[in-house]
């Protein structure tokens, strides 16, 4: 029997395999990527008896490598927030979905096991945005102001990491990441142990959201805005979390970001208003992409269809 751990390599997906793996422990085989890397289920070969845990990536785009793992005889635990299509029926897989706008994968791994790791979903909520869920989590901590904002900045520059077009991009790979946080049950600990980790992806962090500050909006109005950040790595690594911070500093606005590839196609990151996230998915499904209500993107966004997306997405906002 073999057990394979599949999780996106964001903060969110690294923040709920810890906890699980804190509650049970296991030598499994690792399966993640970068950010936008979700079709991750087509690298996992399984049998039957094997047991496989997939963490924050749509069902809708594994589904036929779903069936295929299951039609193999795995059994399957799969958590996720975002969009999953038609849920194969099968008694070996067991489900925890939901697409709330205020819910992410790590606060349903916390649900799960009842608030055992409960640091580490504050952790994965402010990675993933969600700051309200993420507050109210660490309030139930009995979290100082100073702890909570300590995590925040963890689940901010753990999912800055994420966002590459490879993972040469990333100052860690996600699998090291994992690695080096899940010896800890608490986030707190691991912050007192792996300083000099965290002084990296921070450092990192400021350097390259300095370099984003810079670059004036192509377009914008009351509703929504659109920015261009050229082909660098510095702009793939922090397209994301850019993303959300503008999103957090114009609460009633939409937000695209798109950076040129070197085929001249776009990569896209949309953040749906904070006050009112609800269109991001719809948006980029429209465009071969895809994500949640507040928040999505597309992986490669043809040149000829950029005045579309523009236009679809600014015209989306502007009925409010």
């Amino acid at each position: 029997m073999a057990y394979i751990d599949v999780f996106n390599g964001d903060a969110d997906g690294i923040c709920a395999l810890v906890q699980l793996r804190n509650a049970e422990p296991r030598d499994s085989t690792l399966v993640t990527g970068v950010k936008r890397d979700v079709s991750l289920l087509s690298r996992v070969d399984a049998g039957n008896g094997d047991r496989i845990c997939v963490l924050d990536i749509s069902m809708d785009k594994n589904r036929e490598d779903l069936e295929r793992i299951l039609k193999a005889g795995a059994q399957v635990l799969y958590i996720d927030h975002h969009f999953p299509g038609e849920i194969p029926s099968c008694e070996r897989l067991d489900c925890l979905l939901s697409e709330s706008p205020e819910v992410c994968s790590s606060i349903l791994a916390n649900s799960r096991l009842e608030g055992r790791f409960a640091g580490w979903a504050v952790v994965g909520a402010f990675g993933d945005n969600l700051k309200k869920p993420a507050t109210a989590a660490a309030k139930a901590l009995h979290l100082s102001p100073a702890q909570t904002q300590s995590l925040e900045h963890l689940g901010t520059y753990m999912n800055y990491n994420a966002y590459g077009a490879g993972i040469e991009d990333l100052y860690f790979a996600p699998e090291e990441l994992y690695r080096l946080a899940a010896p800890y049950a608490d986030p707190l600990q691991f912050l007192e142990s792996e300083p000099e980790t965290f002084k990296k992806l921070e450092s990192g962090y400021h350097d390259d959201m300095a370099a984003a500050a810079a670059i004036a909006p192509e377009r914008e109005c009351a509703q929504s805005a659109v920015f261009f950040l050229p082909n660098q790595r510095w702009a793939r690594r922090v397209s994301g979390v850019y993303s959300n911070q503008l999103a957090n500093a114009a609460p009633d606005r939409g937000h695209a970001v798109l950076i040129e590839k070197s085929s001249g196609n776009y990569l896209v990151s949309v953040r749906a208003p904070v006050n009112n996230k609800v269109g991001a998915d719809e948006i980029c499904r429209s465009f071969a992409g895809g994500g949640r209500k507040g928040a999505a993107g597309i992986n490669d966004l043809p040149s000829e269809q950029l005045g579309e997306f523009i236009e679809h997405f600014t015209k989306y906002y502007a009925q409010g």
